[in-house]
């Protein structure tokens, strides 16, 4: 899929990545969604396929902080308040840990529940808040959503495809 450049196609884009990546989170076994077989956003770690869906959980609702913020006229503190670029991997396991007393059935409701509300935030733009002007460094709004939303559900979908399909759990 190319990269979105307009508000249309960035919603396009994070409803058709989502989807694609539901239908194969649909696939999971349930007794296999906390066994950690999964490579991990940091080096040489392993996760399951719960701490995936907190990740994506996780940066979802900072999208949704970040719009907000915008929305608002305040100073947005990217990646997140406490964490830089380079520290990801942390920010990644701060989100495993977020999410970790909800059920795996709650996560993916509230996957979808960001998901939607980041859709309704972003239609509630216009095509110049989210592509005409620059939000940090040299990318739009649009495009930080875009490498937040609907990129990292394309990736989660291709790691759980190969997981499932190699039976690593």
């Amino acid at each position: 899929m190319a990269v979105p450049q307009s508000k249309s196609e960035l919603i396009h884009a994070i409803h058709s990545n989502f989807d694609k990546l539901m239908r194969v989170v649909q696939k999971v076994p349930p007794d296999k969604t906390a066994e950690k077989s999964l490579e991990g956003h940091v080096k040489n770690t392993q996760i399951c396929v719960k701490d995936l869906l907190a990740y994506l959980t996780g940066w979802n609702e900072l999208v949704i902080k970040w719009l907000e913020k915008d929305r608002a006229g305040e100073q947005i503190d990217f990646p997140e308040t406490g964490f830089k670029w380079n520290e990801l991997g942390k920010l990644a396991q701060k989100f495993y840990r977020d999410y970790d007393d909800l059920s795996y059935d709650a996560l993916v409701l509230r996957l979808h529940e960001a998901k939607e509300k980041i859709i309704l935030l972003i239609a509630s733009r216009t095509n110049e808040a989210l592509y005409g002007e620059l939000c940090y460094t040299k990318w739009t709004m649009g495009r930080m959503v875009q490498f937040n939303t609907s990129s990292p559900y394309d990736n989660a979908r291709r790691r759980l495809q190969t997981w499932l399909k190699a039976g690593s759990f």
